[in-house]
């Protein structure tokens, strides 16, 4: 197995440059490579869900922002069949996987419904709506939206509080967020073992759960609610960890027989972290968030907002 490219913003000049969105574009371009993590998206999305179930929501609209190749959206289909569902995503590749993957749905749901249920349905109730578009500018509606899901996208923007602005400004009064991303924590195996190496930095820096509960309250989210958990993955070959470190969200920066380091020294360094049984352990620290949007109680210039509800009294 070859190990990857890194990505193109910081193949240019430094090692230490923030992602940008053409970069995350580019890089999501390469579907196969991003299959082969799969695996993580999955395991989360399932915690997620069991984290959604204990809240009583009803949603209308419904966003999933960073949705990649469409997974989620069809488990929130089946999670809340009456509502609009939106998926978004940078990148145009992943949204053709899952537009293939939505019509297989909708064709395998159509036939079972004209088969055993209803003659005649709402075929609309089945759709779901693909855009192409960056999630810290949503082309959405102001109060639009009453669940935005987001699983494992957030630490691909360089600036997670633009982000988490624009979330608070499309959700609607009572609307929930739901999301998941990476920790410092994250590959802290690739940091102290390669870091001071040839003073280069290899993964990119991950928002501390505290900081991102911090923004949620900055931006006017109502009780928000963080939690952390680590999971440790095992390899046998440095080729297939340094490929998920890329697809899931760190910035290895190798090339094929080039530096800072080369491949055969990058994998040198990597096998002596190899614990007795010849695996090679790689830690992820996961942080879930979710909180309510409420309007706002004061003005801009500081003044409070009262809402007064006045009744006919006889």
């Amino acid at each position: 197995m070859l190990i990857p490219p890194i990505l193109p913003s910081l193949a240019k000049n430094s090692h230490s440059d923030p992602l940008n969105l053409s970069a995350v574009r580019q890089f999501f371009s390469q579907s196969d490579l991003v299959h082969e993590s799969g695996f993580m998206y999955r395991e989360i999305s399932k915690r997620m869900y069991e984290r959604l179930a204990l809240v009583k929501l009803e949603p209308l609209y419904i966003l999933d922002a960073g949705c990649g190749s469409g997974e989620d959206l069809y488990a929130l289909r089946k999670n809340f069949s009456s509502a609009s569902i939106i998926g978004l995503d940078i990148s145009p590749p992943m949204l053709n996987k899952a537009r293939n993957q939505s019509c297989v749905l909708r064709s395998s749901i159509k036939n079972f419904l004209k088969r055993y249920l209803l003659p005649h349905y709402n075929k609309d109730r089945l759709k779901i709506d693909l855009i192409c578009g960056d999630f810290s500018q949503l082309p959405l509606a102001f109060n639009s939206i009453d669940l935005i899901w987001s699983n494992l996208a957030l630490h691909w923007h360089s600036q997670p509080n633009l982000v988490l602005a624009d979330w608070h400004r499309v959700l609607r009064d009572n609307g929930l967020l739901m999301f998941s991303c990476f920790g410092p924590d994250t590959f802290k195996e690739l940091h102290s073992t390669l870091t001071g190496v040839d003073g280069c930095s290899y993964s990119s820096p991950f928002s501390d759960m505290h900081d991102l509960g911090d923004m949620l309250i900055n931006m006017g989210f109502s009780t928000p609610v963080m939690d952390m958990e680590i999971i440790n993955v095992t390899y046998e070959t440095v080729e297939k960890m340094v490929t998920d470190v890329q697809s899931l969200g760190g910035n290895l920066l190798m090339k094929e027989n080039s530096g800072p380091l080369s491949k055969n020294q990058l994998r040198d360094v990597l096998e002596r972290n190899k614990t007795s049984n010849q695996k090679l352990s790689l830690t992820f620290e996961i942080i879930y968030g979710h909180a309510f949007y409420s309007a706002s109680k004061t003005t801009k210039s500081g003044e409070s907002i009262i809402h007064w509800n006045l009744e006919k009294t006889v």
